[in-house]
């Protein structure tokens, strides 16, 4: 995992951590019978951010050639077309590890989609070892994203690569 964070910057450290177990379980009998890609990540991200506090942004990016391309999410209207290798999520999609940001102004080469988003965590999603999406998490709280949170999401992302039929990406 890589981890930004600025020189001096106070944690806001969130009182309840989600029951991710849970939450994983949920996940997966919410997206249980049904393999389309379009309809898991759709539900997926509707899941993530109506299910998990202070979040202002969730969804998809899938990789297409040198770029990232926008795909199902809930929150504001988003970036379509990331170029490469600018920004967050292309930092997650070209190392294929989960990617913390405590304050995204600090991150160097930070595409601001929404100008209210303070702190990012984006995943990878991978077909067969190969990184095919990244699922992108924005907050407008700073250093939102703890351990807990990165290992629950990881898992989150995990049932959602076995629910979904990756193999048109």
């Amino acid at each position: 995992m890589q981890l930004y964070t600025c020189t001096g910057m106070e944690k806001n450290i969130i009182a309840d951590t989600p029951d991710y177990p849970l939450l994983a379980k949920s996940l997966a009998a919410l997206l249980e019978g049904e393999r389309d890609f379009v309809a898991n990540a759709a539900n997926f991200s509707a899941f993530v951010f109506n299910g998990l506090p202070k979040l202002n942004w969730a969804g998809f990016y899938m990789l297409r050639g040198e770029e990232l391309v926008l795909g199902p999410f809930q929150g504001k209207p988003a970036c379509v077309r990331l170029k490469k290798p600018r920004g967050v999520c292309w930092a997650s999609a070209l190392k294929g590890e989960t990617v913390v940001v405590d304050d995204v102004h600090c991150f160097d080469g930070h595409i601001a989609c929404d100008s209210n988003s303070v702190s990012e965590l984006v995943l990878p999603v991978k077909r067969n070892g190969e990184v095919v999406a990244v699922f992108d998490v924005d907050s407008p709280v700073s250093s939102r994203f703890g351990k807990e949170d990165r290992a629950g999401f990881e898992k989150l992302v995990s049932v959602f690569e076995t629910s979904a039929d990756l193999s048109r990406l």
